[in-house]
């Protein structure tokens, strides 16, 4: 069985890739040994985002009387089926991108592909092993949730994130290990069904790749909503043998003993390197992730790899835009190496995160002399309106050309405002051109202008 591309694992980089490819007229096989779409569309980011808004309805529920609303009766919150839309919602996109694999007229094979030798793919299906061969390979295999040696994952009191998507009953208390996206997001949605969360970071601050003052004012908005937040804190052990957790913390203060009927642990993901092959067909490796170039080729000729088993971000967009220009070079297009430094971030908490390129932090140590412009959303007329006013827009530029060198907002609906960030940066825009354009108004997106302008000492409404 000849194909011109063979891609392993259908996640957001997969699947993009294998569609790609299709489009530009190679024959195509996708290997999947579980659900079309990857962890991200069936355990990761769609479903969880699907459990957030299942957050935010109740909590406007709550709140309806700071509307006008009157709401009769008792509201509460039914996890139970919360998980259930949230496993509607995955289980449709899977469906869509079988939809999309046959379109596209690509030939999927369930099972567990590895690499047999240059140019032949083993898979071992339930029936029988097959071999198949290609010109080109793309390995996209993704990453599995990290375990931390002192807290071992039971799957019952102590979770990962793929049991914290499916818990059958809301528990009275849960503790998070990890304040990054997986972390910070649950901690968040747990807290604002009504279960009593205890967030624990081993570094400073609560999403530590975030600009400081991102991460100051997120820890504020979760202490406010109720959330006990322990940062420079580490877990030493836990107990699950009772009714209950017995965690001993490591805190700055010292050691803290907590009970929680859950922990999650959400402290990374680990890269799905071992047992597809690489050893047998002489594929480098470093620190468990596979080695590439800027066209994610590995040093054996029409082998490549893509997502979170290579160095970068490992984020659904970033493997999704590594697969499209892998799949370009491979048909011979004229492409240019994706900049990571222009890549966004979400944290779809409440208030959500997003972010771009340098912290003021960074850009200051990398020798640039900066300007800082920062809006808050009290001072928004749309933020007062939806009653979201937590949160602010900054924005750091270059003071000698203004180069906009980063982007860092927090606040409702950020998430969707920063590609604005990225597309200006992608088109070097200045500082003064952002003051220039019209921004429409009452907008949550007229802080991005805003910020601009009081980095240039021009603000209006601050």
């Amino acid at each position: 069985m000849k194909y011109d591309l063979i891609v392993i694992g259908s996640g957001p980089g997969g699947y993009v890739a294998a569609i790609r490819a299709a489009q530009l007229e190679m024959k195509v096989a996708v290997i999947e040994k579980a659900e079309p779409g990857g962890v991200c569309l069936n355990w990761g980011c769609i479903p969880t985002k699907s459990l957030l808004k299942s957050a935010k309805v109740y909590d406007y529920v709550k709140h309806a009387a700071d509307y006008g609303i009157s709401v009769d009766g008792e509201v509460s919150a039914d996890l139970g089926q919360m998980v259930e839309r949230s496993r509607s919602v995955a289980d449709g996109m899977s469906k869509g991108v079988q939809y999309l694999f046959k379109k596209n007229k690509i030939e999927v094979i369930k099972g567990l592909g590895r690499l047999k030798e240059k140019g032949i793919v083993e898979v071992d299906t339930d029936e029988e092993k097959k071999e198949l061969n290609a010109d080109h390979i793309i390995l996209a295999t993704g990453a599995r949730a990290s375990e931390l040696p002192k807290v071992k994952i039971d799957g019952k009191k102590v979770i990962g994130y793929r049991e914290a998507m499916t818990l059958k009953q809301k528990p009275e208390s849960m503790l998070v290990i990890g304040s990054g996206a997986i972390g910070s997001e649950f901690a968040h949605f747990y807290n604002s069904i009504g279960t009593k969360v205890t967030l624990v970071e081993f570094l400073p601050a609560v999403v530590p790749n975030e600009d400081n003052e991102v991460s100051r004012q997120l820890e504020r908005s979760f202490k406010k909503a109720g959330m006990k937040v322990l940062t420079s804190s580490s877990v030493e052990t836990v107990d699950a043998e009772g009714d209950k957790c017995k965690v001993s913390v490591k805190t700055k203060k010292g050691m803290e003993e907590i009970e929680a009927d859950i922990v999650l642990s959400a402290v990374g993901v680990t890269a799905n390197t071992s047992g597809i092959g690489l050893e047998e067909v002489g594929v480098k490796t470093e620190k468990g992730k596979i080695i590439v170039d800027d066209y994610y080729r590995t040093n054996v000729n029409g082998i490549y790899a893509i997502g979170d088993i290579v160095h970068g971000p490992a984020l659904a967009h970033v493997a999704s835009a590594e697969g499209i220009l892998c799949v370009e070079k491979i048909a011979g297009m004229e492409v240019e190496p994706l900049d990571y430094n222009n890549i966004p971030a979400c944290t779809y908490t409440s208030p959500e995160v997003a972010s771009v390129g340098y912290t003021e932090e960074k850009a200051k140590e990398m020798g640039y002399d900066v300007k800082t412009g920062k809006f808050p959303f009290t001072a928004s007329g749309k933020a007062s309106a939806e009653g979201a006013r937590e949160g602010f827009v900054k924005l750091i530029f270059d003071a000698k050309y203004g180069e906009l060198l980063g982007a860092h907002m927090i606040g409702a609906g950020v998430t969707e405002m920063i590609a604005e960030i990225v597309v200006a940066r992608k088109l070097e825009t200045t500082g003064h051109e952002i003051i220039k354009s019209v921004h429409p108004h009452p907008t949550m997106s007229e802080a991005i202008m805003e910020a601009a302008a009081a980095a240039y000492d021009e603000v209006i409404h601050l």
